[in-house]
């Protein structure tokens, strides 16, 4: 949040992209705001909140909001965009916050337009000002494209949109209002933050003349008033108003009649905490403005720490910047004091003031490095370690990390920054980029830095690969003949034999993708060999399982079943999730299509649990799609309409079926055809909107325990099982205790001294005995019995 408006500090742990935020202060007045927002978002399309940083804009946003739920059945949703720095990447925050992956070949705006065209939602876009170009863009486009969705902006100027109404947000009344007289105004403000910090204080008539005093030196504004009360820890009330006086005094020449201009009330505010900061706390609040988002504590350790801020110094005076509500928590940990896995954060406005700080020392250039620095190793950790137990500790790290990540790459690509790693940093991470979805981010940030680095060496070789690979994930055949096309030519040039395997690799793949299988396979086979002379176990996970799925399409299942073997060999961490699901979902459906529908479903869930872990939801409507061909296979059609209603909520989103095969399309049809004589249309219509519906982390929920309604999950008897199902058995029941334990699968298997495949297999089983859907749940189940 760009804004404080009242004190509103959010906590970010387990809040989903796009959700409100929980309010964990108090909220004080605005009551004629919040009235006045509401009747004009009843009227209008399009709401603007304006005003100065740290007004509240912000905070009466997100409670207008909050009250607004009932009116909005399909959503409200929230972009945070203060630390968006580029403007081209509008579309896809958007999209990630309404939960939309990357469609094959389509820009996103376009695939934004779609999904709200028929809804009534309401987008909150907060911190607009420096992409007010783009959010007028993107608003006028949907005012017009969208007729039932509303929006909510917050700038400190207008978007200029016809149709846009704006409401200035004022600071908070000091005196003589009804609205101060009940006790809504700054004043209010201050002895709530004020008791926070000295527990006991309150508003006396012997005080009340001091915080009048100071409230109306502040002109009001929220976060410059938060600032000033959380001074009250280390000094008496009557000092801080004759400091903060003495302050404003300078500013003015002592003429009282002269008031400052707002926005330079809250600078001198800040500037007034900065100067009660040590001088050690000053400089590492410099330091920290080349963050964008949050950081924790060994990113600020790392990047901050040196010179006159020792590493080792730098939590201490974390901790005097949070005491004074400079950098806030942005999550709360377990532990107390600054080492527990906390987040942390600067609002917009002191951040801007650091930075300008940061560039008066003439810093500014070797801490933007140092920051890029780091976000490399975590990138080229990432990479390194994909095949690993780390891989997804540390893909949901960058997950966490991508407002530092896009400020990076910004970096890199920018005047003062260096584009070859900036290149070799976006192209090692296409891992990242294919499992969160982000394709067209990936290329965006690789197609900047391949502009400034056109001389042939090995980092653009990777680059146009890379771009090349994501070209598959964007279901776009032809620009991966293209990029990889350019890097298979320029890795042939240097001498690069690596590149030049993978492009091979990847340009048989393009064949598959439009319908030359046969050639396909051909391609990839020889390639495939390469890569296991050459010890590539990544690359031999990868064609064998894509050339698995092309054999499964032209009918060679026992072969697509050898590829797959081959394939989890290779995979030797049992925590990797990102290639085994894939590889259990193509085994899956090898099964399934031999007719050996069991031990294929069960492949099936399994894949589907680690893609919903990952939060991967093309993975998750592959999975929900063969499940429901295999519940159709038993006749549980009413099962079979809503499933396939929850995977055709995903296709529609991405933009393709089940790769866009035909062969796979006429199963389809043939599932859709046979529900529908068995249920009705009406009958399959309503299912498959309900499981349309569904929010995808509760469709996941359901399908895995197997539920034969979209509305209703399955009773469960009181060991715990689903109805219907066996009870667990004595081997189970101990698996189950060490999961419980904390044991990964390999670890079971050494406690227990049976095979890892075997405790695999107990432990898909205990998942849909109980119907759980994570080892969570297994444990907390094991806690109550």
């Amino acid at each position: 949040m760009s804004d404080t408006g009242g004190g509103m500090t959010v906590d970010f742990s387990q809040r989903r992209s796009g959700a409100l935020p929980v309010e964990v202060t108090g909220f004080v007045g605005r009551v004629a705001e919040l009235t006045r927002v509401r009747r004009l978002l009843g009227e209008a399309r399009l709401v603007t909140l304006l005003g100065p940083g740290g007004v509240g804009k912000s905070r009466v946003a997100l409670r207008t909001a909050a009250a607004l739920k009932e009116e909005f059945p399909d959503g409200i949703w929230l972009a945070e965009l203060s630390a968006l720095r580029s403007a081209e990447l509008l579309p896809q925050t958007m999209a990630a916050v309404l939960g939309l992956p990357e469609q094959a070949g389509r820009r996103t705006v376009d695939a934004l337009v779609e999904h709200l065209q028929d809804r009534q939602a309401l987008l909150v876009l907060d911190t607009c000002e420096h992409l007010v170009d783009a959010c007028a863009m993107l608003a006028d486009l949907l005012l017009r494209e969208a007729p039932r969705v509303r929006i909510l902006t917050t700038s400190r100027e207008p978007l200029d949109v016809p149709g846009e109404h704006t409401v200035q947000i004022p600071p908070l009344p000091v005196e003589d209002t009804p609205e101060a007289r009940n006790g809504c105004g700054a004043v209010a403000l201050f002895a709530q933050r004020a008791a926070a910090v000295v527990p006991g204080f309150t508003v006396t008539a012997a005080n009340r003349p001091h915080v009048v005093a100071l409230c109306r030196r502040l002109d009001g504004i929220p976060l410059a008033v938060e600032l000033a009360a959380v001074r009250l820890r280390a000094i008496p009330l009557a000092q801080l108003v004759a400091r903060l006086e003495g302050r404003f005094e300078v500013l003015t020449g002592s003429r009282r009649a002269v008031a400052l201009p707002r926005h330079q009330t809250l600078r001198t505010a800040i500037g007034w905490s900065h100067e009660l900061c040590t001088p050690e706390e000053r400089l590492l609040w410099a330091r920290l403005s080349v963050f964008a988002g949050s950081f924790d504590l060994a990113a600020a350790e790392d990047v901050c720490g040196g010179g006159e801020l020792p590493a080792g110094e730098v939590v201490e005076h974390l901790i005097g910047l949070v005491d004074k509500s400079v950098v806030l928590r942005a999550e709360e940990g377990d532990g107390e004091g600054a080492g527990d896995g906390s987040r942390y954060r600067l609002l917009d406005t002191i951040r801007e003031y650091g930075a300008e700080w940061l560039e008066k020392a003439g810093e500014a250039k070797e801490f933007r490095g140092r920051h890029f620095a780091y976000y490399r190793r975590l990138g080229d950790r990432f990479r390194a370690r994909f095949l690993t137990d780390e891989q997804l500790s540390l893909y949901e790290a960058l997950l966490r990390e991508q407002a530092n990540l896009r400020a990076a790459l910004g970096h890199a690509v920018g005047a003062d920054g260096d584009p070859v790693a900036g290149l070799e940093l976006a192209a090692r991470l296409w891992p990242f980029w294919r499992t969160a979805g982000l394709q067209k981010e990936g290329r965006h940030w690789i197609g900047k830095a391949l502009e400034l680095v056109p001389e042939e060496r090995p980092e653009r070789a990777a680059g146009l690969l890379s771009a090349g690979m994501l070209c598959l994930w964007q279901g776009d055949p032809q620009g991966i003949l293209r990029e990889c096309g350019r890097a298979r030519e320029l890795a042939e040039r240097l001498g690069d034999a690596a590149v030049r395997r993978w492009a091979d690799g990847f340009l048989g793949l393009a064949r598959g993708m439009l319908g030359e299988i046969e050639r396909s396979a051909g391609l990839l086979a020889p390639v495939r060999a390469e890569m296991v002379a050459t010890g590539d176990r990544l690359g031999t996970v990868m064609l064998s399982y894509h050339e698995a799925f092309l054999r499964i399409t032209a009918g060679d299942c026992e072969g697509a079943r050898a590829l797959c073997e081959v394939a989890l060999r290779y995979l030797d961490a049992p925590e990797e999730r990102v290639l085994r699901s894939v590889v259990l979902s193509t085994q899956g459906l090898a099964l399934w299509r031999q007719g050996q529908r069991p031990e294929g479903a069960r492949l099936t869930r399994t894949a589907l649990r680690l893609k919903s872990e990952l939060h991967e939801r093309y993975g998750v409507a592959y999975c929900a799609e063969v499940l429901a061909w295999d519940a159709a296979e038993d006749g549980r059609y009413a099962r079979a309409a809503w499933v396939l209603g929850v995977a055709q909520g995903v296709w529609r989103s991405v933009g393709a079926t089940m790769f866009g095969m035909r062969a796979w399309l006429e199963v389809h049809d043939r599932v859709v055809a046979a529900a529908r004589r068995a249920l009705g249309d009406c009958g399959y219509d309503r299912l498959f909107e309900q499981g349309l519906r569904l929010p995808l982390d509760r469709a996941v929920q359901l399908i895995l325990a197997d539920a034969e309604s979209p509305t209703v999950a399955p009773r469960r008897t009181a060991d715990g099982r689903v109805p219907g199902g066996e009870a667990l058995t004595r081997r189970e029941r101990e698996v189950a205790a060490l999961v419980a334990d904390g044991l990964s699968n390999r670890e079971i298997a050494e406690r227990l001294v049976i095979s890892k495949r075997t405790a695999d297999a107990h432990v898909e089983h205990i998942f849909t005995k109980l119907g759980v859907s994570s080892r969570t749940e297994i444990a907390d189940r094991c806690a109550d019995a």
